[in-house]
């Protein structure tokens, strides 16, 4: 059963350039991460992505597919940031 600890949230920030989805979807997937939702706009050439993700059939833990997305970003020159769902719901709920 998928609970919200195995649901994360990608955000991927920069100067855009052609292949940046691909790239990223392309780690998750030989990470076994599945893409449930995402999300992209352009504004004034920066990209910016959100992705929703369940990590549930992945082998790799958090952090080694957190590591995986943030090498792959240092690679394409953008921000890359994971997050659990659960944390970034808390940091987002206005009380």
């Amino acid at each position: 059963m998928t609970t919200t600890n195995n649901k994360i949230i990608i955000t991927v920030s920069g100067t855009d350039k052609v292949g940046i989805v691909a790239k990223v979807a392309t780690i998750l997937a030989e990470l076994n991460v599945n893409i449930e939702d995402i999300k992209q706009t352009l504004m004034q050439g920066h990209f910016v992505m959100f992705m929703l993700c369940d990590i549930t059939n992945s082998q790799n833990s958090f952090k080694e597919i957190k590591d995986s997305l943030q090498k792959e970003g240092e690679s394409l020159g953008m921000e890359v940031w994971v997050q659990r769902k659960e944390i970034f719901d808390t940091m987002h709920t206005v009380g």
